[in-house]
């Protein structure tokens, strides 16, 4: 009994509880990739409406300016979407950093142990560590440039800035990375919270399966961009408006103005 009530004044019998912070942060982590790998794949079909024709492009894009809804364009509407992702992405990025390697010595000592075990899963990771690293310069260089400027968003304005600014090798390096990175994070996740449910051989299948298709379907967008910039080098800075909005006279904001 004594040695009982000394222990408990003395705090010695106090058990050391486990914190509940590190899964709250990878529940976190988790989510904010989840939320950003859906924005991924919504970004992608926006950009390649392209492929459906300029007019499409130039439908969607007003539509996010608001456009349709008030008769005239707001860019700024843009930025704010921007905006919040950018949060999103520096929230997923530092969680992320928790688990990275802290030295060269840890990375080459976790490369080893990949190499040595030959575990696909692992390999994996290692892959979406190095393409997390080069997202981390790569989309906020790319969120930065659409937040200050979302007004040259549309068919030839895009298209300018993959053909005649050259960008169309920095929208090529994001386009795997971002791809590979969200693809495999989409993979582990569902690995680690069972759902769907299914074999880890049909996960696999299904993931490296969707992320072959958007990686197709980014190659073929860069494409047409690259094809319309081409043709459109020697009207740079034009910028497009569909012939019937053109006729009606209506406002539609900087569409019928030339880059400054």
């Amino acid at each position: 009994m004594f040695n009982a009530v000394f222990l408990a004044q003395s705090g010695l019998s106090t058990r050391a509880q486990k914190s509940r912070w590190p899964a709250r942060l990878d529940l976190l982590q988790g989510g904010t990739g989840l939320l950003l790998a859906l924005f991924m794949w919504g970004h992608m079909f926006f950009v390649a409406s392209i492929l459906l024709g300029k007019e499409v492009l130039w439908t969607v894009a007003r539509f996010f300016e608001g456009y349709f809804f008030f008769g005239k364009s707001y860019p700024w509407l843009v930025s704010l979407v921007v905006g919040g992702v950018a949060f999103l992405l520096a929230t997923h990025a530092l969680l992320a950093l928790r688990k990275f390697p802290g030295s060269y010595q840890q990375w080459k000592t976790i490369r080893a142990h990949a190499k040595a075990m030959r575990h696909a899963d692992t390999t994996l990771w290692l892959w979406q560590v190095a393409t997390g690293f080069l997202l981390f310069f790569l989309a906020s260089a790319h969120l930065y440039q659409m937040f200050v400027w979302p007004q040259n968003i549309g068919p030839y304005a895009s298209a300018d800035r993959v053909w005649s600014d050259g960008l169309w090798p920095f929208y090529l390096t994001l386009l795997f990375a971002v791809e590979l990175h969200g693809g495999i994070g989409l993979y582990r996740l569902a690995r680690k919270w069972g759902w769907p449910n299914a074999s880890r051989a049909v996960l696999r299948r299904l993931k490296w399966g969707l992320t072959l298709f958007f990686l197709v379907l980014g190659l073929l967008t860069l494409a047409a961009y690259m094809k319309i910039g081409f043709e459109h080098r020697a009207q740079y800075g034009e910028r497009y408006t569909p012939a019937q909005v053109m006729m009606s006279g209506e406002d539609h904001g900087r569409d019928t103005e030339a880059a400054q």
